[in-house]
């Protein structure tokens, strides 16, 4: 079963083109929980693979929960070199959101945000949805069909090493978050 396509509310497009940190946008309604869902060196996938210009690499998956809910699902990418150098600090978050790493280095610089296409029934939509279901405690008649639907991507840099970040938003944030 594939994840519906919905159109996207204006709210939630407010959400997938706002600059700056999404989790302290999160912060500002109520309390922020990351559950590292995966993290180690994984087959990337083929944007991934571009990028990097290799088949594997260092990879955190996570999923933010805001007030107990899951709303976002998020994957970083990077090389085991980068790891090894400017991004070595992904290695020692556990817990602790991304963008405290991201936003509060003054040499990060971010690319450009884009939305991203899941691909129908695709691999990387079937891992997300793996992970959601993990992790989305209500009873399955609550849950059922959540997963993310929306995705924004962008590349941040640091001394030159790229780290690929995609976050993807629940189809609870299309409701919670209209106007």
């Amino acid at each position: 079963m594939s994840w519906p396509v919905q159109p996207v509310s204006p709210a939630l497009r407010r959400w997938l083109k706002a600059p700056g940190s999404l989790t302290a946008r999160l912060r500002a309604l109520g309390t922020v929980h990351v559950e590292v869902m995966s993290q180690g060196t994984r087959r990337l996938w083929p944007a991934e693979r571009r990028l990097l210009k290799q088949a594997s690499g260092h990879v955190r998956e996570v999923i933010l929960c805001l007030d107990g809910q899951p709303v976002v699902w998020a994957r970083s990418v990077t090389s085991q070199r980068a790891l090894k150098g400017p991004w070595k600090a992904l290695k020692g978050l556990g817990s602790r959101p991304l963008a405290e790493l991201l936003f509060s280095h003054a040499r990060v610089r971010r690319g450009r945000l884009t939305q991203h296409a899941w691909r129908r029934a695709g691999p990387e939509q079937a891992r997300a949805r793996r992970d959601w279901h993990r992790v989305d405690r209500r009873p399955p008649s609550a849950s059922a069909g959540r997963a993310p639907g929306w995705a924004r991507q962008s590349v941040f840099w640091h001394h030159g090493l790229p780290l690929r970040v995609m976050e993807s938003f629940s189809p609870g944030m299309r409701r919670r978050f209209t106007p």
